[in-house]
């Protein structure tokens, strides 16, 4: 009988129903925590299943483990664990917070369009300005979505819902998405939305021509610093640029310097170089940025927990019956590829 292991937060009705399924055995940490630390080791010695945020620091003992599920999209926390060495399978928390980052990215689109940020100063101001700065639409306008993995295609679909055309910057393609989790009637599962879709070696094209530049790729190796001066002096004056997925996909120089020297016409920036950011950074008072401290989709959102847990539950149904992870990470990803 699987033994599962619980190191998130309790969510009863969920709880209950994995419970329900038969021939599995559940056991829970305690004070489950978003962080890295020993957990005690004959509570995890003969675990099959492992739920959490950070493997516990003595993964090693977990000599019995299958799989692990973990609640978040990226996973550099795996790096180094030699989980393909042991036979040892994960799957991310792909798909829980596309919903919320895509409409993060939306509304930071119409936010830098129409410039809400000079309007809220004319405002604290008492200054009576109907410029047409502020009043630009996004239908029309071409977003290119660099990454297309849960959040780019949920991005898309709103996108494309307001009359925006889509480029989409893929190494390998688009492709149908699989077995990877979406809450039904979102996302782009058939891949089929993008107007055009750029590959390897066309990254100056796809960049050319955009209006808005959403990053939704995760960080590897192979994709840290992966927008630099190059990609940025390559894109429009007019064109801003969104990263919702990681601060360090992007050099911080050259970003300093296109956003301060009008390479490029603004940022919306969720994602960092450091956390927090220290309170003398540069990007705080520049007049075209939008920073928000990392909160397109967190664990704080309203939906998080059901959906993680509804992830590790149609995972444990589907290992129950031999069936592939959703959301499985492959041998590449896990070793930083």
């Amino acid at each position: 009988m699987p033994i599962v292991l619980i190191d998130i937060p309790v969510h009863a009705p969920s709880l209950a129903r994995l419970k329900a399924l038969d021939n599995i055995e559940v056991r829970l940490v305690d004070k489950p925590e978003e962080a890295k630390r020993p957990l005690p080791a004959d509570l995890i010695r003969d675990v099959d299943i492992l739920m959490c945020t950070f493997p516990p620091e003595n993964f090693e003992d977990m000599k019995r483990l299958k799989w692990l599920q973990i609640t978040s999209v990226g996973y550099s926390q795996l790096y180094g664990l030699g989980m393909m060495e042991k036979g040892i399978r994960a799957a991310n928390g792909r798909g829980n917070t596309n919903i919320a980052i895509g409409e993060w990215s939306v509304a930071m689109m119409v936010n830098l369009g129409r410039n809400l940020r000079k309007m809220i100063q004319n405002q604290d101001a008492g200054i009576w300005d109907r410029s047409a700065e502020f009043q630009k639409e996004l239908r029309g306008a071409t977003v290119g979505i660099w990454g297309y993995g849960g959040i780019g295609r949920e991005t898309a679909r709103l996108a494309k819902a307001m009359g925006m055309t889509v480029h989409v910057m893929s190494r390998g393609g688009v492709q149908p998405a699989g077995d990877t989790y979406y809450v039904p009637g979102t996302a782009d599962p058939d891949g089929t939305l993008p107007d055009r879709v750029f590959l390897a070696g066309q990254e100056l094209e796809f960049l050319s021509n955009l209006d808005f530049l959403v990053l939704s790729m995760p960080l590897t190796q192979a994709t840290q610093g992966i927008i630099g001066e190059r990609e940025l002096r390559a894109l429009p004056k007019t064109a801003y640029i969104l990263n919702p997925a990681r601060g360090p996909l992007i050099q911080e120089q050259p970003l300093l310097r296109a956003l301060s020297e009008g390479w490029i016409a603004g940022a919306a920036l969720d994602t960092h170089y450091h956390y927090p950011m220290p309170s003398d950074h540069p990007l705080w008072r520049m007049p075209n940025v939008i920073m928000t401290p990392h909160i397109s989709g967190s664990s704080l959102s309203p939906h998080y927990v059901t959906r993680t847990w509804d992830i590790l539950i149609i995972n444990v149904e589907r290992d129950l019956v031999g069936k592939p992870l959703i959301n499985q990470l492959s041998n590449a990803q896990l070793q930083g590829g």
